[in-house]
């Protein structure tokens, strides 16, 4: 393998690991709630633009990205309280629900440029020299972003497995009538699948703007490849769609060199619909 394609390697898993932590906030939703949540790339750009706000203020950037991710949780729940929630008890189709959550989409993004305007952004961090790794150079900021991707995977794992509410956001994603018959409160569940999601799309925005910039359209130019991620994965399951983005992560930045850098979506949709073409079920069971 030649430095440059190992280099690419490395840049993929970087972007793949972004991808992952908000495509599992994707797939939790679409688990649990049933909603194909086509807002979710904006609120990921809120978390960026929430950590940079506080950021340059003066506060420390580990805690920028707490106050980031407790605002994102915010604006998540209140979606929740003045959209989700009125919608479900009335029954609304699937179709409604992606042309809200497209509508939403346009307004936090259209609110973002309206508070911070369209320029792009930078955290005010000091620049941090290279790393080699085996004769290849990696950035500083990407080594962070895959050992803090790699934490909260971890993180949500024992979440999800040893946990009382883990263990009920798995019941209420198998079977939501079952699981209210056996007494799980499931309005408790879908606040905590909101939170879950909140925090980890505004990690997943908060790492990729310390790798490109924090700009409005962050979010949504990734809305593809996390869907992608999602559906590779299988739907529903948080680990597929982890494996999922690092598999288009990685093949989107080793496509540059081939097809230049505007191609790397369409590369995303390609590996997408030739595995499903031999696994429609995708790569793993669509389950929590």
């Amino acid at each position: 393998m030649d430095t440059q394609t190992a280099q690419l390697i490395v840049n993929g898993i970087a972007v793949g690991s972004i991808i992952a932590l908000a495509a599992v906030g994707l797939t939790l939703t679409y688990g649990i709630l049933r909603l194909s949540n086509f807002a979710h790339g904006d609120f990921m750009t809120l978390g960026a633009y929430l950590t940079w706000l506080a950021n340059t203020s003066g506060v420390n950037i580990w805690l920028s990205m707490i106050l980031g991710a407790g605002g994102t949780v915010g604006a998540m729940l209140l979606s929740e309280q003045l959209l989700w929630k009125p919608m479900r008890d009335r029954r609304a189709s699937s179709t409604t629900l992606i042309i809200i959550s497209i509508g939403l989409a346009l307004f936090i993004r259209n609110g973002i440029i309206f508070i911070w305007g369209g320029s792009n952004q930078r955290y005010n961090l000091p620049v941090a020299s290279a790393i080699d790794i085996f004769g290849i150079k990696v950035a500083y900021y990407r080594v962070l972003v895959v050992g803090m991707a790699v934490l909260a995977i971890l993180a949500l794992h024992f979440l999800l497995q040893n946990t009382k509410i883990g263990k009920a956001m798995r019941a209420v994603a198998d079977d939501i009538d079952l699981a209210r018959v056996s007494g799980i409160n499931v309005e408790r569940v879908v606040i905590w699948t909101w939170v879950i999601t909140g925090i980890f799309t505004a990690l997943g925005g908060a790492m990729y703007g310390l790798i490109t910039g924090v700009r409005p359209n962050m979010g949504w130019f990734l809305i593809l490849p996390m869907f992608a991620s999602v559906i590779l994965g299988g739907i529903g399951n948080p680990y597929g769609a982890i494996a999922g983005a690092l598999v288009i992560g990685i093949a989107q930045e080793v496509s540059v060199p081939l097809l230049g850098s505007e191609y790397k979506q369409g590369v995303a949709l390609m590996i997408m619909v030739l595995i499903l073409l031999f696994r429609p079920q995708g790569l793993f069971k669509g389950t929590i």
